[in-house]
């Protein structure tokens, strides 16, 4: 627990067999009280690794998508009782030594989502991020400020916290079950006045870090631009979008 909320971290996993044991051992058991695992259909021994740890672990009987995925992580935390939800990506790219980090930004009460940010400290392409992806990351972000009034550093990184009761609060079962979802859930919060904190997060990307394809990137890409221009249009009353609608379908306990 950190100052009497438990945390718990949420790993959503797909194919992390070679990378699971490594990040979990790097987690902090000071202030994490639990730590789940939602496995979207792997194809290797990623429930079994985590099975042997002693992990919680819960299995999509198909793929069903990273968005998907998160759902179900979120979903259970809360479930549990959590009152804060730190993502973090089992493929070790991200620090889990920042878990404490970013639950002291929600457990103080500045923020309801907090970020590691890859971009902060401009260590990107130092960490081993392709060029393509951390050019795409710039002008995707610089695009989002402008039109949304922003000053994020990235909306696109993996390593989030969440407060119990943003959760509750964004209708994040109306977003896509596709990685979009990254990007949806953070316009959601923008939307409705979500407080969000970023902090310096160095990332490693190795043969074993999880990577999207060029071409799901293309498709990400063009659905960052479509969710940030549906965000637009709400805002100026022009059209109404079931991801924006504070009546939408949210997690239900």
């Amino acid at each position: 627990m950190l100052e009497g909320k438990k945390v718990i971290v949420v790993m959503p996993a797909y194919n992390a067999e070679h990378t699971l044991e490594r990040t979990y051992k790097e987690i902090t058991n000071a202030i994490v009280d639990q730590v789940l695992v939602v496995d979207d259909h792997s194809h290797d021994r990623t429930v079994e690794v985590a099975k042997s740890l002693d992990l919680e672990v819960f299995v999509h009987e198909k793929n069903m998508g990273y968005g998907a995925n998160q759902k179900t992580c979120y979903q259970e935390a809360l479930k549990r009782d959590a009152d804060i939800v730190v993502m973090l990506h089992p493929d070790y790219q991200y620090p889990p030594k920042l878990i404490t980090a970013m639950s002291a930004l929600i457990s103080s009460g500045m923020f309801d989502i907090v970020l590691g940010s890859r971009i902060l400290g401009g260590m990107a392409l130092e960490g081993g991020m392709p060029l393509y992806k951390y050019i795409s990351n710039r002008l995707l972000t610089f695009f989002q400020n402008l039109i949304l009034k922003q000053k994020l550093s990235e909306y696109h990184t993996g390593y989030r916290a969440f407060s119990r009761e943003a959760l509750l609060r964004l209708p994040i079962l109306e977003n896509s079950n596709d990685f979009v979802f990254d990007n949806q859930i953070l316009a959601q919060a923008i939307c409705f006045g979500l407080r969000i904190g970023e902090i310096t997060a160095p990332s490693q990307y190795t043969k074993d870090s999880s990577s999207v394809s060029f071409g799901r990137s293309v498709i990400y890409g063009f659905g960052v631009i479509r969710t940030t221009l549906e965000l637009l249009l709400q805002r100026f009353g022009i059209a109404r979008f079931r991801i924006f609608n504070p009546d939408g379908r949210k997690i239900k306990l």
